[in-house]
């Protein structure tokens, strides 16, 4: 029997979080991926060469196949699949952590529809893959109030599967359906709980912008605000 080096065995995503918390083989190996010559990637994501594969992009191509033929889906097709929910939570990270808000930068993460509850569970567990601590929560979609931890003075994200003017009419509150504000609802609560919400992301937006922001009112104090709108994938490149 030989003794084989235990090298680790890359995730394909970029390690993130403090350097003391990140293994010198896994920022060799980021490195390594960073210099590598770019293989060509095909229509399922993998790359043309029979190499590495891009996480995001076979991401992409099940998101692609799985609106295909819909106006609007809750992608609960990939969110509960046990390659997509992975691949879900770490392109979220990565995606949050391009656009300047690392696992050092929020606290919790919070699904503002039932859709988006899988996709915050996807977020904790591929954060805790990466030595890091990421708490979750939802709005609760009867009572004004959250359920989860405590997120009293924590920085949070808001978090939604597929957020556009399409999902506004696809979701379990009845306050949206009857007033068409419920983001502008959760922002107020999440508030009141005593958290300050950093941004609002989306596995799949509908906002095409060059920095898109969304608009929210605080329905208690009309306290309005321009939180920072970051889509993981736009719809029109999916549908392109």
């Amino acid at each position: 029997m030989t003794n084989e080096s235990a090298t680790p065995r890359s995730t394909g995503f970029r390690a993130t979080g403090p350097a003391d918390l990140r293994t010198d083989s896994a920022a060799g190996s980021a490195a390594a991926r960073s210099s590598a010559p770019t293989a060509s990637v095909t229509d399922d994501g993998f790359a043309a060469n029979g190499g590495f594969f891009d996480p995001k992009e076979q991401l992409r191509a099940m998101l692609k196949r799985s609106i295909a033929d819909r106006t609007f889906s809750e992608l609960a097709d990939i969110a509960y699949d046990h390659q997509g929910a992975g691949w879900i939570g770490h392109t979220l990270l990565d995606t949050l952590d391009e656009q300047g808000y690392d696992l050092d930068a929020f606290d919790a993460v919070g699904a503002l529809t039932a859709a988006a509850v899988p996709m915050a569970c996807a977020m904790v567990h591929a954060a805790a893959s990466r030595g890091q601590d990421l708490d979750a929560f939802v709005m609760d979609f009867v009572y004004p109030s959250i359920k989860g931890p405590s997120i009293k003075g924590k920085r949070v994200i808001l978090l939604d599967s597929w957020l556009s003017e399409k999902s506004y009419v696809q979701t379990s509150s009845l306050v949206t359906l009857r007033h068409g504000n419920e983001l502008s609802l959760d922002f107020g609560i999440v508030q009141h709980e005593g958290a300050e919400i950093k941004a609002v992301a989306a596995l799949v937006g509908g906002v095409d912008m060059v920095h898109p922001t969304v608009r929210v009112t605080n329905p208690v104090t009309d306290e309005s605000v321009d939180l920072p709108f970051i889509e993981a994938f736009r719809e029109s490149d999916l549908r392109s």
